[in-house]
């Protein structure tokens, strides 16, 4: 099932957040959807709130550019294109891995915000697990699935993705190969919200089954 969530991360952990940190005031907001891959990673976007001769000047000096070019500019705002050095993008590179696509992103001096949309909640699972290996917080604002959803549906998109993420990461196995924090962490949500999806979706499951003959009395 389609996943998308908005999440951010600081600055730091972004190539153009690095460099916006010499612009306290500058803000950038993404031309389109981003296509993500070998040198098209963040190739477009608007800068606002800074200088074109101050912001091309980080360019020029920065490591992590290998090089820009201006597409157009207002007075308020300035549209570059840009090639990132190869190994500057470590955050985007775990969107590559897993084949999601960013849908939006903005940024300031201090944290980034983006809309990420996964082919699945294992994709996203598998995201975070990366960031985790290496050191980079995501903080979790919204997830959601971005489909009609059946009014006959067994379980709600939350409780289908809490059991199947627990499945899959083996939460139910003996010994258990994730506990409740750490699978609640996983899914951006606290202990309590997740033992009550996984109660209320196991709970419906068995009705289903005892309701339908399935299950032995």
């Amino acid at each position: 099932m389609i996943t998308e969530v908005d999440v951010s991360v600081p600055a730091e952990s972004f190539a153009l957040g690095q460099l916006l940190r010499e612009h306290p005031d500058a803000t950038v907001e993404l031309e389109r959807r981003v296509p993500l891959g070998e040198g098209t990673v963040i190739p477009q976007f608007w800068v606002t709130g800074v200088e074109e001769t101050a912001i091309e000047a980080s360019f020029e000096e920065s490591p992590l550019v290998g090089g820009f070019e201006r597409l157009s500019g207002s007075t308020e705002s300035t549209l570059y294109e840009v090639q990132w050095a190869s190994d500057v993008n470590g955050l985007v590179q775990s969107l590559v891995d897993v084949g999601a696509d960013l849908l939006q992103a903005e940024g300031a001096d201090e944290d980034w915000d983006f809309r990420i949309q996964f082919k699945d909640h294992a994709d996203l699972a598998a995201f975070r697990r990366v960031l985790r290996a290496e050191g980079i917080p995501l903080t979790l604002h919204k997830i959601s699935n971005p489909t009609v959803v059946d009014e006959e549906q067994l379980l709600t998109a939350e409780q289908s993705d809490a059991l199947v993420t627990a499945y899959k990461e083996g939460y139910f196995e003996v010994p258990r190969g994730i506990d409740q924090a750490e699978l609640a962490a996983l899914l951006g949500i606290s202990d309590s919200s997740l033992s009550q999806r996984l109660r209320r979706g196991t709970a419906r499951i068995v009705q289903d089954l005892y309701e339908g003959g399935r299950l032995r009395t």
